[in-house]
């Protein structure tokens, strides 16, 4: 992975350069792994002007679950305890001669940027803005795999609690469970809080789970998501609970599922980010549901579980292929209940086969 690394930071170099800084200040957690590989918590990427440097407060785990950083980079660890690895990083960079540095300040808190200009005060600060993270819209396929696995363990997760007995447990229970169960198939961890919702509560997006029990009739609404090697993904099924659906149920599933089904046929290269979502919202919209729609049918997914870009009526660009985004619409109907369905895909090319599904438990209205 080391050339992938420093391939990703030449890159990244190649934009400061063109914005006229010399060197770059990277802060934020998930764009120091990007560029650097798993990093000590609060360690900073320093792109000098002469080396690349990892700082950090504390030297790296020498065997760290989730992996070491890239062993080209020349690890910096600061002397003492208390102290900021930004602001040393800064200090190093101007005993490198740079009279310029691009810090992302969409990151950095006030204290932390006057603290850098106090200890380098002849260091011109520039805005490094959104750099990185429009550099990891586009994911390579060692990412796309890890994203692959993520997605194959919460398959696996959800799939082994559907079999379960549900009526009388809680949310709060099944949430618990299932993130249990995502650790004990190889997940790092849940990739976001679980979701569980049942009844009056099914449909809400990120509902938190409650002491309410399942109980007969119930839509069951389920949303989850895997960690692994750092990259996340998510899967959201809705099921009804103990006996045949409702007609309301069956048509408002239908409904929803339709929706998903529009934007997910969308997702080609080229394709507007608001069209997708438009292709969800219409169908929701021509049956009645414009009010209390969710902002956006999807977002980004990778080393952070909404990254750009994010399928939204406003949201401005295309997509481009390789790019893996989640399509997650639903509808609530308040005191009764609702439906969500959010699927992780890959934007593929029509010569590939289309978007490629990593998520595949069935969306077949499942009465458990």
């Amino acid at each position: 992975m080391s050339e992938v690394y420093a391939a990703r930071r030449t890159r990244l170099r190649e934009r400061c350069n063109a914005g006229g800084s010399a060197a770059a200040l990277v802060s934020r957690a998930a764009n120091v792994r990007y560029l650097a590989g798993a990093a000590p918590r609060d360690a900073v990427l320093l792109l000098g002007k002469r080396e690349d440097l990892l700082v950090c407060a504390d030297p790296p785990d020498e065997r760290p679950a989730e992996g070491r950083p890239d062993e080209t980079l020349r690890v910096h660890v600061l002397s003492g305890p208390g102290g900021d690895p930004a602001v040393a990083a800064a200090d190093l960079v101007a005993a490198q001669g740079a009279d310029s540095v691009a810090v992302e300040e969409h990151h950095l808190t006030v204290a932390r940027h006057r603290a850098i200009g106090s200890v380098a005060p002849g260091l011109r600060l520039a805005d490094l803005g959104g750099a990185v993270e429009q550099l990891r819209v586009v994911k390579d396929e060692e990412e796309i795999s890890c994203l692959r696995i993520g997605a194959e363990i919460a398959d696996q997760a959800l799939g082994e609690l559907l079999e379960s007995i549900l009526v009388g447990r809680t949310e709060r229970h099944l949430a618990l469970e299932l993130e249990r169960r995502l650790v004990d198939h190889g997940a790092d961890g849940p990739a976001f809080a679980t979701s569980v919702a049942t009844g009056p509560n099914s449909g809400l997006r990120g509902h938190a789970p409650t002491d309410r029990r399942v109980e007969e009739g119930d839509f069951l609404s389920v949303c989850l998501g895997a960690t692994y090697h750092g990259y996340r993904c998510e899967i959201g099924r809705t099921f009804v609970i103990g006996t045949s659906p409702a007609d309301w149920q069956i048509e408002l599933y239908d409904l929803v599922f339709a929706a998903q089904r529009a934007a997910r046929e969308s997702l080609t290269p080229g394709a507007a980010y608001r069209d997708v979502d438009s292709a969800a919202r219409h169908v929701l919209g021509s049956a009645g549901y414009r009010e209390g729609l969710s902002p956006l049918t999807g977002h980004g997914v990778g080393l952070e579980i909404d990254e750009d870009p994010q399928l939204a009526p406003a949201a401005m660009g295309k997509l481009d292929a390789c790019v893996p985004v989640t399509v997650e619409p639903g509808v609530h109907l308040p005191g009764r209940g609702g439906v969500r369905i959010d699927d992780t895909l890959v934007v593929r090319p029509e010569a590939d086969g289309g978007p490629e599904l990593l998520t595949i438990t069935t969306k077949e209205l499942l009465a458990l």
